[in-house]
């Protein structure tokens, strides 16, 4: 992925300042606010390409809106020294710039919720109920807060840039080498790793609603392997990954985002209506020393923060939106999260709470409500609640592949783009898809166990959600030394960072004391 500052070259030379501003190609008309700008187009849509570098003493000018900032200023400047990077038109993130609130909801709430958080209750077999509850809030409320970070540090005002990828807004704050130390193996894994991890659960999945859809069937006839049951969910995968761009699949994200929603809610809700289970317990989980307790509770703690994802996603999801002083596209996308989020909160709370109560100590620390379900009421319901719980995995683990693998073929293509300085070719961009597909199946064939790191997972990638935000937010925006938001960020930049190492180290202990079913190449 390129840095946010290619997006635009450098600024020219004073000497050229006289020169008439750079267009923008018809494809890139929503691209940074240059060509929607008071500068280029007066307020009833005429445009004025002629425009010179002084104000000029024409009456339609008045009819620009007060707010707007005057010609001469830092941000009339930055627009008139800038162009367009023509390679911004030909990536599928920001290829398409007409989406909007709802398409930005669909989007977001597909990318934030899904199977990892049906592993919620295991963390309250550690934490309790009472630390396990204020903890879920915590960060909640804190992924939420970082959210709105982003989102809002999307645009640059000063400098009329708009940092369409996460690794761009990395770059441009901490420098290309030090953004690549720190975020690019959290990014780099929380899109092929995510579609790995989608894989394994989907194939598996896609075997259970086999089975239980045959009955008895299954024990006469030969039935697929594991492994041939992830080849057939990443066939599907690629065949879908074949739409163009990131707008172009909002009609699969929507359908992601109800499945989504349709099975966590029926899991805890059939757990619930089925009752807790004979002799559940709600004691937390103790170990041996006070260490190994602690870790246990660190441990729990990154299986929470792994329940929320996709701000890795959000810098890309609000680059498919057109924006403009007037229409900054801040304003769509944060009410697009709002709806979206109070969704998922509707959902991820229930379900753990819920699922804690119906199974206490006796939730599988592999694959959580899920297999709980499975294991304790597979005789107790119907085959149509189970096979429609089931299929609903497997739909929403193929569209959030499609969402995940976005800032891969996107930086696929960028390799291609830059090098040849063309677009990429429909033949070349399937390929690029095909071979990103298969070889996340290849990853899962070969690491089958991936989704059983919950915790350590949780731990890597918990500074692009909790830290990495807050101090973007210090660099760019640069709040007054010792005011709230100054003071505010830096405390939960650190505290992030720190909760990050400790989290890995404990998960890394947990999984050394514990074990885990290390079975390279043999998918179970």
């Amino acid at each position: 992925m390129g840095e946010g500052k290619e997006i635009y070259s450098a600024p020219i030379t004073p000497k050229t300042v006289s020169s008439p501003p750079v267009s923008c190609p018809p494809s890139q008309f929503h691209s940074p606010s240059l060509t929607r700008s008071p500068l280029l187009q007066s307020e009833n849509g005429d445009t004025h390409p002629n425009t010179k570098s002084k104000t000029p003493r024409t009456p339609r000018m008045s009819l620009t809106p007060r707010f707007i900032t005057p010609l001469g200023s830092p941000m009339r400047k930055a627009l008139r020294l800038t162009k367009l990077d023509p390679q911004d038109a030909w990536l599928p993130i920001t290829e398409s710039r007409n989406g909007n609130k709802y398409y930005a909801a669909f989007h977001t709430l597909c990318s934030g919720i899904g199977i990892q958080a049906l592993v919620l209750p295991v963390a309250f077999t550690i934490l309790g109920w009472t630390w396990g509850a204020i903890s879920l809030s915590i960060a909640f409320i804190w992924q939420l807060y970082t959210l709105w970070l982003l989102v809002h540090l999307h645009e640059s005002v000063e400098q009329g840039i708009r940092y369409s990828r996460y690794l761009q807004l990395v770059f441009a704050t901490f420098g290309e080498k030090l953004g690549k130390l720190l975020a690019m193996f959290p990014i780099l894994y929380l899109s092929a790793g995510t579609c790995t991890t989608l894989i394994i659960i989907g194939g598996t999945t896609a075997r259970t609603f086999y089975q239980v859809v045959c009955g008895d069937a299954c024990a006469t006839s030969k039935p697929l392997t594991t492994t041939e049951w992830y080849l057939v969910f990443t066939c599907a995968a690629v065949v879908l990954s074949q739409l163009p761009n990131l707008n172009s699949i909002a009609g699969i994200s929507l359908v992601g985002a109800v499945t989504a929603v349709g099975y966590c809610t029926s899991i805890w809700a059939v757990s619930v209506a089925q009752g807790a289970l004979p002799g559940v317990n709600y004691d937390p989980i103790r170990k041996g020393s006070s260490a190994e307790s602690a870790f246990s509770i660190l441990n729990a703690l990154g299986i929470i923060a792994f329940a929320f994802r996709g701000h890795n996603l959000i810098l890309e999801i609000q680059a498919t939106m057109p924006s403009s002083e007037k229409h900054p596209s801040h304003v769509p996308m944060w009410k697009g999260v709002k709806v979206s989020y109070t969704i998922i909160a509707a959902c991820l709370f229930p379900l753990a709470i819920g699922g804690y109560w119906a199974y206490g100590q006796l939730i599988p620390s592999d694959g959580g409500m899920l297999t709980a379900l499975y294991t304790y009421h597979s005789h107790d319901v119907s085959s149509f609640v189970l096979g429609f719980i089931s299929i609903f995995v497997v739909i929403n683990g193929l569209c959030s592949f499609q969402i995940y693998g976005m800032p891969a073929f996107d930086d696929m293509e960028s390799t291609y783009t830059k090098r040849m300085k063309k677009p990429c070719p429909w033949w070349l961009r399937s390929i690029f898809r095909i071979f990103f597909g298969f070889f996340c199946f290849f990853i899962g064939v070969a690491i089958p166990f991936l989704s059983s790191l919950a915790g350590l997972i949780g731990g890597v990638s918990l500074p692009v959600t909790l830290a990495y935000p807050c101090f973007m937010w210090l660099k760019i925006k640069k709040p007054k030394k010792h005011s709230v938001m100054w003071c505010l960020n830096w405390f939960l930049g650190t505290l992030g960072m720190s909760l990050s190492g400790i989290l890995v180290v404990a998960s890394i202990y947990i999984i050394v004391d514990t074990g885990i079913n290390v079975s390279f190449f043999n998918p179970q």
